[in-house]
This record gives C-alpha cells, structure tokens and sequence, in this order.
C-alpha cells in the first residue's frame, strides 16, 4: 500500500517526496510530464534566505513579506518561513544545489523586488533549473518512485477522507485509480488560462487546483494573479528579476527611466502597462552592466534575449511587457498544508498557505515550495502511520471518469477549443489584467457562461486511445475553464484594488476587505465569501 501519493514533480512535490522517504516512507510521484519540465524552473532569480549577511535579518524579511502581501499575509505561515530560510538554503546546499559563489566562497546573494538587503541566493540565471534538478536526483538516489505521463482526473474521495485519485494513463489511454492512505497534491498554478500572454508553459492548468475544489475543497484569494513586469514582447519568455537585481534599467521609446526597477512587482508591471496604454514601448537595458558580468551572473538571459527577439543585450535594447507569471491563489490549506479533506494536503503553487497574500514577494517562491514541500511530506507521512489500510476496490469517481472519458469522445467537436483557450488568454489579459473594471469583469463572466455551454459542443478530432495529445489539452481547457469562474467572481466580489488585483473604478485600499476570499462548490454552485485572515 502507498503511504504518501505525491501528484506533481515540481519543487514541492521532489521536496515532499525525500522528506518522506528519508522517514522511511513508501512514496510515489505521479505526473503529466517528466519531472525535469516542471514549471520551478522558471524561478530563475533566486531563492530568499537569511544567512550571514549582518545588515539583514529574519525580521527584515518576514517584514518584507508582509509588506508584499498587502495585508493578506498568514503572519505565522510566513514567519516559518522566514525562521527556516537559512536551514532551507543549507539543506539545499548540502544536497549538491550549485549555488553561484562570492570572493569568500560564501553563497552568493543578490537583491530583488522589494527586498531591504542581498537576500536572494541564487545559481546564475538557472536557480529554479538547479534546484529542481538536484531534488530530482536526489529522489533518484533515495529510489523515490515515479510515474510519469499520468494526468490527474480526480482526487477519490469516501467520507470526507481521500482515498487517493484516478488519473488518465496518456501512454495506452486507460483511467487508472491509485489508492494510497494519504495524498499531496502539488499541481502547480493556473496562470495558462491567460494563454499567449504568461511566462508560464502550457501546462500549467490548474488541474490540482480544479480536482480539489471537485472533491469539496474551498479555495482562497483566486483573484490575485501576478504580473512579471519583464517578459520579452513577441514571445512572452521570462526575463529574470535577476536582471533588475543585477542592476538593469527599465526605459521607454523615449530613454526615460519611469520606475524604480526594485519596486515590488505588482508596482513595477503597472507601472509598465502604463507607458504601453500611453503607446510607448518599454525596453529592459542591461547594457552598462558589462559582457563580462552578463555572462557571469545571468547568461540564460542573455541566450533568450538572442534567440526569442534576435537582441544582443550587451549592445541592444531589450523589448518587454508584462505578462501572467504567478497564481497567488489556490487550495486553502493551514500551515500544516492539510486542506479541508481529510489525509489530503497540498503544496507549492497550487496551494494557499497565506505567504504571498495579494503579492508574491520576489525569491519566495522556491524558498515556499521547499519549506512547505517538506513540511507537505513530513505531516503525511505521519497521518500515514496512523492510518489504516485503503479498502481495494472499484471507486465510484473511478466509474465516473471512465465515462467522462468515453463522453468526450463522442462529443461532436463542432466547436475548436484550442480557439476557444486563445480567445480566453487575450480575453482574460485584457478584462482581467494589470487594470480591472466592473464592466469588464462582468463581461468577461458573460463570456464564461457561454463557453460553457458551448462545451459540451466542443470535443475532440483525434480518436486515438493511445498518446492522445488532444484527449489532455481538453481535458486541461475543462479544468482552466472551471477555475476561470472561480478567478472572476472573486475578483468581481473584491470592491478594491489591493496588490495584484487592481481596480480602475475601486483604486484605493480598503480596511473592510483585509480579509480572504474564499470560494467553495456545493451542488455545482460556486459561492464567495470574505473570511478574517488567519494570524
């Protein structure tokens, strides 16, 4: 019997899977892809801890990241955080992570958006790549399970308690159920609903996300999704804060630097749109850092710049904009990552454990998806032991997915979902951006309501059983579609601009929604409601 069925490779899920291993756990690691293509390596500028620097401290920092998350902050979430960060950042080091090094030989560190001091640690451009890498291997020396090219269908639910989840075997086409005494979900966010217009890769559908809230799971803040300021312009490919960090400059076609580059991001992407809304273009200028310390400190940058826009950044301007990076939202869960089901957690992006709140403080994303990753693995394993054996049988949602699976294909397809996700990324960056309105956001919630019922009208034209590429990204499109009502009722019931979720008609501040926003699913019904944040 599995005691801990970890859904999802990123950082979180690697850094479940050798925590609970190392205590002797029977793990396995399910997922759509290869663990290597997972979305942490995107974190490329690095990974926040206080170690010896003896300007900062952990006060400065757990103050950083209560700044950034405008009041939504789960102090005491990101005071664990924060207390662990060098005993994280040693861990990492000590399981071979090749962080970039000083004259000293002292892990190297650079400051990012927001921060007071240099608190980010990092490995080049490549921090996220070299930490999921390393925790990758590190599961293959500890002979940490894995299947890979499973596509998560639902979490099997009996009284309120997980039983493990049935998931779609992309390789022969079959629905498979797991059973496993407790279950980690570490899905990763949903930032491709805004499709064409996020740094993130096409997997990132929030199909974690969407399973929980299916199997009775509220979610918290769904509204809050932030914008890197610095994505290349035609391809939308990240350009790393570490580039601000290092002391790049942000102009417009006129040469005029308009914001200060370290401000927290939500500010810096406004700040951007703007000069764009003012038909303006905006370039990221690295040039007077040198060739020499490019190629020391963020030579991926460098090797995007050329190949996605044909710039040679030593010598050329940068064309940028911003673009959906990061989903702040998620599973509601508490600091011990449990969420609303019992023997279920969640960690990572996919989860809400209230360290981000309305924005994401720079260098925290790694050092969140490590810490509650392990955290995530640890308390499972022990509920685990407490648990008993999982009843072998046939679920109920497993003959459900079965059926869901033969229903889509016999849909008609009369209707092309891919035109229906590219309409919903521009639809969803233009009413649901950097700048929001009523009367957008309502329009865009019409919009949903009528994709939805054109969905059972859509389908799929390849009929294929085995390695059925279209089968998934419908079945994704459904998940992104589901989640898309969740993000616009929150942001619709959010009367004010906090953070990422910016209002034109609501700009200020407001004390009365210093609360979270949760969203729950009764009977197919969604509902909004404010609750007080959790201290």
């Amino acid at each position: 019997m599995i005691d801990l069925l970890i859904i999802g490779s990123g950082g979180a899920g690697l850094s479940a899977a050798i925590s609970a291993k190392q205590k002797g756990a029977n793990v396995l690691v399910v997922t759509k892809q290869h663990p290597s293509h997972a979305q942490s390596v995107q974190a490329q500028g690095g990974i926040n801890g206080v170690l010896d620097n003896h300007d900062d401290s952990v006060e400065h920092h757990i103050e950083d990241t209560l700044k950034s998350s405008h009041g939504l902050g789960v102090k005491s979430s990101i005071d664990l955080m924060c207390s662990n960060s060098k005993d994280t950042i040693t861990w990492l080091d000590s399981i071979g992570v090749p962080f970039s090094r000083d004259e000293n030989n002292h892990i190297a560190q650079r400051k990012l958006g927001g921060a007071k001091y240099k608190r980010a640690c990092y490995s080049s451009d490549y921090t996220g790549l070299k930490v999921l890498h390393t925790l990758y291997d590190r599961c293959i020396k500890d002979d940490v399970e894995f299947l890979t090219e499973h596509m998560l269908l639902n979490i099997i639910v009996e009284n309120d308690c997980a039983l493990g989840a049935t998931f779609l075997d992309i390789v022969s086409g079959e629905v498979k159920q797991l059973l496993a005494k407790t279950t980690i979900l570490a899905t990763g966010g949903y930032s491709n609903i805004y499709s064409g217009f996020t740094t993130n890769s096409s997997a990132s559908t929030g199909d974690g996300i969407a399973s929980a809230l299916r199997a009775g799971c509220r979610l918290k803040n769904m509204e809050f999704v932030q914008f890197h300021p610095t994505a290349l312009k035609n391809s939308k490919v990240l350009i790393s804060e570490s580039a601000r960090g290092e002391g790049g400059h942000l102009l417009n076609s006129l040469g005029e630097r308009f914001v200060d580059e370290l401000l927290p991001r939500d500010e810096v992407a406004r700040a951007i749109f703007k000069e764009l809304q003012d038909n303006k273009e905006v370039f990221l200028d690295i040039r007077h850092i040198g060739l020499e310390k490019i190629m020391e400190a963020m030579p991926q940058e460098r090797e995007l710049a050329h190949i996605f826009e044909g710039v040679d950044v030593e010598s050329e301007l940068i064309p940028i904009e911003p673009v959906a990076h990061y989903s702040m939202g998620g599973i509601r869960v508490n600091i011990d990552t449990k969420t609303d089901i019992e023997n279920l957690y969640a960690c990572g992006e996919c989860a809400e454990v209230g360290v981000h709140g309305a924005n994401r403080l720079g260098g925290n994303s790694l050092l969140e998806i490590v810490t509650f990753g392990r955290i995530a693995g640890q308390n499972a394993y022990t509920k685990a032991q407490q648990t008993k054996e999982i009843e072998e049988k046939l679920y109920s949602i497993y003959i459900k997915d079965k059926e869901l699976i033969d229903k889509i294909y016999a849909l008609p397809n009369k209707i092309d979902f891919y035109s229906k996700k590219e309409l919903m990324g521009k639809t969803f960056y233009k009413d649901l951006g950097l700048f929001r309105t009523a009367d957008n956001i309502n329009e865009l919630l019409s919009q949903i309501k009528i994709w939805q019922d054109e969905l059972s009208l859509m389908g799929i034209g390849d009929k294929a059983k085995e390695f059925n590429q279209n089968l998934v990204e419908f079945i994704e499109f459904k998940n992104m579609l589901e989640l898309s009502e969740t993000i616009v009722l929150s942001a619709q019931s959010r009367c004010e601009s906090r953070g990422a979720h910016y209002r034109v008609d609501y700009p200020n501040e407001l004390d009365e929604y210093k609360k979270d926003t949760i969203v729950d699913k009764k009977d197919k019904t969604l509902s909004i409601e404010f609750t007080e944040c959790a201290k």
